[in-house]
């Protein structure tokens, strides 16, 4: 590790004081922005301030356009106002809500005056600050200038375009994006009232999740957050209960209609996934967090369950960042292996390439010593994420191109390390890694014998024996990496048998028990990961495909939930099977009929892939964490984390940046100040914190020590636990409302 911190190649913004060198003798109109979150200023932020005005978990953070307020929204159904220059509470707004406030924001062009609220009583609410002056923070209780009551679920996140002062937009479990104008002064009735005809649904998706890309959209995709673009405003982007964030045109979405009458979900501009989610039909994945970044050409995503995923919305083709089909995402988890190919007449091409190649010695050298620092993580089984890093300075790096050979060399050895040390979904990247080795060299040895290990870790056994020959064919003769693959085919032999050995029991205990489940299988089903076992044993369809009648009886003692999950107090159900049957949806005249979509709409969806991953963090326990790009050159990532840390990683590599110690349970809320470097957090603690550069902060970890490789392991074992919820989201909705009912503190999911 501290080899590796030697050699660290220097971040691409270059150092402060040659920026200022170059300002004092050139000028620079983009010195600001530059050097906002410049990568030694980063390196140093610690805790400067604590501030307290909140009795419950803060779940909503925004600064207003010129960074002097920042804005909270807390589980006490109270707004608070903040002074960024004195880091004191201006007002606290008693807002009327019922249940917790999940999303609040300023209303752009109003001069900071009207602030709107969004929370788990289905209300979005709007607030004219000209009425406080002059009065004490802890004495306000206002009327609200609007409330808009026609979501019928929990509102997780409001957006509002720049320099519109007239329109807010809410997203809501409910699976509909509405559109509230200011200027309509008509009154805005409850949901599911009779005279309810409100028009203002710009994204009807009670039809709209998909469980993978192939599929058609036929379930309700509950959302959980959206983002306008600040350089293109017609752009809006929604993520909810499934794996693809979608990119609109708001400019080509059919005009706003009231949710009376459920509408087809329209075609997107675009949609975004990790090619490796998008076939994954796991009912628990979903977004928690999309968002642009400053400039508007990226795109972040945060999945509950997963990692922090970039996109470009314009992708350039290359392997890093590309289009696919449901059809791609089947070639590239099975590209088929090559046997006896010519192998010696492919390496001699590869030695005249590489001494025809024209490079600059000292960037080769760093190049081999990077390698060496990899190759030696592999050999040795340590410092893997170290070893990874490595591959990952050489294959990001920037300046002069490195040749095909070091490229290929460098993707194998990352593919190695990812398959020793087993995060989550690392078998996913070292098969990226493979399948981007073997375009450099389509008859390499070690593209086939690392394939073959992932697909072995898959369950993919025949296709793992295919590679596995494939390796041995390709393998020079007296190679010392043929015992490697005598192993591998012998491991997958072995798997095999106990695969048939595991049928056979498994379908003599189904035959035995019938269908009959218990309300433990229903509460929680295993998530499979890299055993040999794993084959046949993938989410079918139904996961979700289960009817239910129900009551609940819940006791508000959270004390009494005990470490393995249990959810006490009394649970009445009646499961039936759903049949296989088309969605009904009603049509503009009201009449239903079955869900014929368009031809283009039938076709198969095109998604955008994953350029960078960033992993440390964990997120599983709420579904409001939010990653962030930090300044207006957005150049680092920050995200919050389930063990009450934040972490921030740099934007191009993925390399783990700082590590800090934010919260006394959970981190959700990332905010960035829009011209200083600082940055604002929040979660479960009743606190705000705020963190700027410290001269004395030059560790990699801020706050209370801890080996960083070890809080990084515990959140990956969180991420692979092996039981997940799923029951419905009706269910969950139904027990989260009785919770609310029952006065439960933090309910942030």
């Amino acid at each position: 590790m501290d080899a590796a911190e030697k050699l660290r190649w220097p971040f691409s913004d270059g150092s402060v004081t040659d920026l200022l060198d170059a300002r004092s003798l050139h000028g620079s109109h983009d010195f600001k922005k530059r050097v906002q979150f410049h990568s030694s200023l980063v390196q140093k932020l610690a805790l400067e301030k604590e501030m307290e005005g909140h009795t419950g978990c803060v779940n909503a953070i925004a600064w207003n356009s010129n960074g002097s307020l920042l804005i909270s929204g807390s589980d006490d159904t109270r707004i608070n106002i903040w002074s960024y220059n004195n880091r004191e509470l201006l007002h606290s707004i008693d807002t009327g809500h019922s249940a917790n406030i999940f999303c609040t924001k300023f209303v752009p062009e109003t001069g900071d005056e009207v602030v709107v609220s969004g929370a788990g009583d289905a209300e979005v609410r709007v607030f004219n600050m000209s009425r406080l002056s002059g009065r004490r923070p802890r004495e306000i209780s206002v009327e609200p200038a609007a409330v808009y009551q026609c979501h019928s679920r929990r509102v997780k996140k409001v957006a509002v375009e720049i320099g519109n002062p007239n329109v807010v937009w809410s997203a809501s479990e409910d699976g509909t994006l509405r559109q509230h104008d200011f200027r309509e002064c008509s009154p805005c009735p409850r949901a599911g009232s009779a005279n309810q005809e409100c028009r203002n649904v710009l994204l009807d998706l009670r039809c709209g999740a998909k469980k993978s890309l192939a599929d058609l959209p036929k379930h309700p995709l509950a959302l959980k957050s959206c983002d306008i673009s600040s350089v293109r405003p017609h752009q809006i982007l929604v993520g909810g209960s499934d794996a693809f964030a979608r990119l609109y045109d708001r400019r080509m979405l059919p005009p706003l209609s009231s949710c009376r009458n459920k509408r087809k979900p329209p075609p997107c501009l675009k949609m975004f996934c990790p090619l490796h989610l998008a076939d994954n039909k796991k009912t628990y994945l979903h977004l928690t967090h999309v968002g642009f970044s400053p400039n508007g050409s990226e795109v972040l995503l945060s999945y509950s369950g997963e990692h922090v995923y970039l996109f470009d919305v314009e992708p350039d083709g290359n392997m890093s960042s590309m289009r696919y089909t449901a059809d791609y995402v089947r070639e590239q988890l099975f590209v088929p292996p090559f046997h006896k190919v010519p192998a010696n007449e492919y390496a001699k091409q590869r030695r005249i390439s590489a001494n025809t190649t024209s490079r600059k010695l000292s960037r080769v050298d760093l190049c081999s010593k990077f390698m060496q620092i990899a190759t030696s993580s592999l050999e040795t089984g340590k410092n893997l994420m170290c070893g990874i890093e490595a591959c990952t300075e050489v294959l990001e790096s920037v300046g002069p191109d490195i040749d095909g050979n070091t490229r290929h060399d460098c993707l194998c050895t990352r593919a190695g390390l990812y398959l020793k040390r087993k995060w989550k979904n690392d078998v996913y990247m070292a098969i990226r890694d493979c399948n981007r080795a073997r375009n450099f060299d389509p008859v390499s040895y070690q593209a086939h014998l690392y394939m073959s290990e992932a697909l072995l870790q898959l369950g993919r056994l025949r296709e793992a024996s295919e590679y596995a020959e494939a390796a041995n064919s390709l393998l020079p003769p007296h190679s010392e990496l043929r015992k490697q693959v005598d192993d591998i085919k012998q491991r997958v032999a072995s798997a095999e048998l106990e695969k048939n050995r595991t049928d056979q029991n498994g379908n003599a205990k189904a035959n035995a028990q019938g269908k009959l489940r218990s309300l433990s299988d229903i509460l929680f089903r295993s998530n499979v990961s890299g055993s040999s076992s794993q084959e046949g044993r993938e989410d079918s369809d139904n996961d979700d495909e289960m009817e239910l009648d129900y009551e609940t009886s819940v006791s508000g003692d959270e004390s009494r939930e005990n470490d393995q999950g249990v959810l006490h107090g009394s649970l009445s159900f009646r499961f039936h099977q759903k049949d296989d049957q088309t969605n009904e949806y009603t049509g503009e005249n009201g009449s239903n009929s079955q869900k014929h979509f368009p031809n283009h709409v039938m076709q198969s969806d095109v998604a955008i892939d994953m350029k960078q991953r960033y992993v440390a963090h964990c997120n599983v326990g709420t579904d409001i964490k939010q990653a962030s790009f930090l300044g207006e050159q957005g150049e680092f990532i920050a995200s919050g984390s389930d063990d009450g840390r934040w972490f921030i990683w740099e934007k191009r590599t993925g390399r783990l940046i700082k590590m800090l110690a934010g919260d006394g349970a959970v981190v959700n809320c990332i905010q960035p100040h829009p011209f200083d470097c600082a940055v604002a957090t929040s979660g479960i603690d009743n606190t705000i914190k705020l963190w700027t550069p410290d001269a004395n902060s030059t560790s990699m970890v801020a706050g209370p020590e801890l080996d960083v490789l070890s809080a990084i392991e515990n959140n990956q074992r969180k991420l692979c636990r092996n039981r997940q919820i799923v029951l419905p989201f009706e269910f969950l909705e139904r027990f989260r409302m009785h919770e609310l009912a029952e006065g439960l503190e933090c309910a942030q999911s």
